[in-house]
């Protein structure tokens, strides 16, 4: 870690970050740093440097300035750390064009444009789709008693839904699956495959987008798929163009499949790991009632949420944040972890809480750039836990919870494995 003169030295030297140690639990590492350096200048696994942004109030602030730009282009990068700030892959498969790496007033048109074919109406009528593969998914293992919930549950949910609003044919989605599946192991897999999985997305998606051109009818069919949706969305005359599509496909594959399998992932953990909370909602969804998974959701999301830290921004002329000066073209990482963590701003912030009522997390961030897909995320994470919780009504770690290992990786937390049991469920006989 490399310290900067501007910062008071504290009474304790800091922490040691992005260890595997630390991504077990990185909270207490994250309260040491709200209190003695809650803008800190740490050089990161990549080799990058950048600041840390952990209390709340900067946080938010951080999240709505303008002069922290999204646009790469404007990282005062060295040499050692070109193309390290983003996902890999994506600048040499043509894919920057999407909301997360633009600014106003190109963003602006973006998620207008976006906005239209990525409707509430749409989210909602899906539904049903997503509690079909939530059911799905739960009898390919009821009977063994035991599974991982993350690679049989946890992960195929989010993708397959996705695949299926996209508007890619069933016969192609195991494809994603595995592109999808190299993405999320960051570290973990073969030299490059997350680039390689990012070129062969991007090939398939272009394939799709041409065929899905060529299907387009003058009046859109009930239930159209969302590929189709963005070909068609218009706004004065003006529409996406091709690599608009394909990158805002992309970037709801990328960043939206993983945010949800943690959602899902942590939050079963922490409901496993609090037997008190968990029977509040469970005897809450028993009586027929969903006023408490609403909360529990949103607090989930804010206890150990699925996006450890916002993705990158560049500050595009010099500005202060907590009283720190950050310099042009220095990159800033706010820490939603940490902000929604922060006494200053929640009562017993490390408390796990279900019926918490005063909860504005940061967890789908704040500002222009709040997550467009947060409405999609949160319905399959509503349908995963009441799925779950209803139908396997006694499950429970299996094995020791200090056995667990969470993914490298800088800005999504979630776990590798979650092995669970429960009493086995005897498929009917077919007549």
């Amino acid at each position: 870690m490399t310290e900067t003169p501007a910062q008071p030295p504290a009474a304790h030297p800091a922490p040691e970050l992005f260890s595997w140690e630390f991504a077990t639990d990185p909270y207490p590492a994250y309260a040491w740093l709200r209190e003695h350096a809650p803008v800190h200048r740490t050089k990161l696994p990549s080799g990058v440097e950048a600041w840390l942004v952990t209390r709340y109030a900067d946080a938010k602030q951080a999240l709505a300035d303008a002069r922290l730009s999204k646009n790469p282009a404007h990282h005062d990068e060295p040499a050692h750390a070109k193309g390290r700030t983003g996902i890999p892959g994506e600048r040499n498969a043509d894919l920057m064009t999407h909301l997360l790496n633009i600014d106003p007033p190109d963003h602006t048109r973006l998620r207008r444009l976006v906005s239209k074919a990525f409707t509430p109406r749409r989210v909602a009528e899906f539904a049903p789709r997503v509690q079909e593969l939530a059911d799905q998914l739960i009898e390919g293992f009821v009977a063994k008693g035991e599974a991982d919930l993350i690679h049989e549950f946890a992960f195929p949910l989010p993708i397959y839904a996705i695949c299926d609003l996209l508007g890619v044919p069933r016969e192609d989605q195991d494809d994603f699956r595995d592109w999808a599946g190299m993405m999320i192991r960051h570290g973990g897999g073969p030299r490059g495959g997350v680039a390689r999985s990012v070129k062969k997305m991007r090939g398939y998606l272009a394939e799709l987008i041409h065929r899905k051109r060529a299907e387009l009818t003058d009046v859109p069919a009930p239930g159209e798929d969302l590929v189709s949706a963005l070909i068609r969305a218009s706004d004065q005359g003006e529409h996406l163009t091709e690599n608009e599509v394909a990158a805002m496909a992309f970037i709801l594959l990328f960043a939206g499949f993983e945010t949800t399998v943690n959602l899902i992932g942590n939050g079963t953990y922490a409901l496993l790991t609090h037997p008190e909370q968990r029977q509040r909602l469970q005897s809450s969804l028993a009586a027929g009632r969903t006023d408490l998974l609403g909360t529990a959701v949103e607090e989930l999301l804010r206890y150990d949420g699925p996006v450890e830290l916002a993705t990158w921004r560049f500050a595009t002329e010099p500005l202060s944040v907590g009283g720190q000066d950050i310099a042009p073209g220095d990159p800033v990482l706010v820490v939603l972890a940490a902000a929604d963590r922060d006494p200053e701003r929640f009562e017993d912030p490390d408390t796990l809480d279900l019926s918490r009522r005063d909860n504005q997390h940061l967890g789908y961030g704040h500002g222009i750039h709040y997550c467009l897909g947060a409405p999609l995320a949160r319905l399959e994470g509503r349908t995963a836990l009441t799925t779950l919780l209803t139908r396997l009504p006694d499950l429970q770690l299996a094995g020791d919870s200090a056995d667990l290992r969470w993914r490298g990786g800088l800005i999504m937390r979630g776990l590798r494995t979650l092995p669970v049991e429960f009493t086995p469920v005897a498929k009917p006989k077919s007549r």
